[in-house]
């Protein structure tokens, strides 16, 4: 990564200004630290994600533990972390839960800037004025405002029951902070998304993890324990005019071993009609942990046949952090 802050920066009507909050901003952006991790060729993920991922994460605590966005640093075998201030230290992946999308790093050296306090998001509403923070301080952020909080299912088998979004969006979103009205750390930031608004006109937003969802992992990822599993497919799916098409398969996942071919539409899973990610997800995720049978209704070229997917834990697949 190695870049240089003022090789690019936020518009300048879009940065935030320190006079607006009433918190100390520029600490606060301090505490974001751009993060570069490397991916070996193998890697189960690399040819989804990339060998070379950039993006973000948040100093959370003084003893070094920086929190991110799972994706950036699945399967990574060097991570490291970079001070607007031109320190670089590495880290090590402590580990990821999948359910929220979450990642905690440990830089290896002391980190020379200030942690940015853990919030509770639960009490932001749309319209809250917020600052999405990348590294490199205030040319790198973005003043934006809450406009939604509603569930958001991802075509990867993931789901968040309240995820934050928000607008204007920042253009590199993965792992950035989102800084709450007491200058304190509500979200990290995972997508950018097109919303089509009044007009028909279409204009990208962030989507948030709220940061309230570390708190049932955070013990386990600090000591580098998995967090509890949901049963896997292996598969990538959409919702389409009120079904669910699959529209891709991970590597020789469960799905794939099954038979299961990208364009199958799945009717049924464990007997409940679908009509939208969400319900496929919590259908299989209900049936136990990963090993469950998960029993499929699915729709191929106008035949409707039954399958039988043997869930598996994601994890397994996954290549685990170098120790240091």
């Amino acid at each position: 990564m190695q870049e240089d802050f003022e090789d690019w920066e936020i518009t300048p009507d879009a940065q935030p200004k320190a006079a607006d909050y009433g918190y100390d901003l520029d600490a606060a952006l301090s505490g974001v630290v751009g993060l570069e991790a490397q991916i070996p060729a193998d890697a189960y993920t690399a040819d989804i994600l990339g060998q070379a991922r950039g993006g973000n994460g948040v100093l959370i605590d003084d003893s070094g533990l920086v929190l991110t966005i799972g994706y950036l640093v699945t399967e990574a075998q060097q991570v490291h972390l970079h001070t607007r201030h031109g320190q670089v230290v590495e880290g090590h992946v402590l580990g990821i839960d999948n359910a929220s999308g979450l990642g905690l790093v440990q830089a290896l050296d002391p980190l020379d800037i200030p942690a940015l306090k853990l919030g509770d998001s639960r009490h932001a509403t749309p319209r809250e004025e917020v600052v999405v923070g990348g590294a490199g301080g205030r040319k790198r952020s973005v003043a934006a405002n809450i406009v939604a909080r509603q569930e958001f299912a991802g075509y990867w088998e993931y789901l968040i029951e309240e995820a934050i979004f928000t607008a204007p969006a920042h253009p590199n979103w993965g792992g950035t902070a989102l800084i709450g009205p007491a200058g304190d750390l509500l979200g990290i930031g995972s997508l950018q998304l097109q919303h089509q608004g009044p007009g028909g006109r279409v204009a990208p937003l962030n989507m948030m993890v709220p940061v309230e969802l570390l708190a049932p992992v955070y013990e386990q990822l600090k000591t580098g324990k998995r967090t509890q599993a949901r049963p896997w497919l292996g598969l990538f799916a959409q919702e389409h005019e009120d079904t669910v098409v699959i529209v891709g398969l991970a590597g020789e996942g469960p799905a794939s071993r099954a038979g299961l071919r990208e364009g199958d539409v799945v009717r049924k899973a464990a007997g409940m009609e679908l009509t939208n990610l969400a319900d496929f997800y919590r259908s299989v995720w209900a049936l136990g942990a990963p090993g469950v049978q998960a029993p499929l209704t699915v729709e191929r070229e106008g035949d409707v046949f039954d399958v039988v997917v043997t869930t598996a834990d994601r994890h397994d697949f996954l290549k685990k952090p170098r120790l240091n």
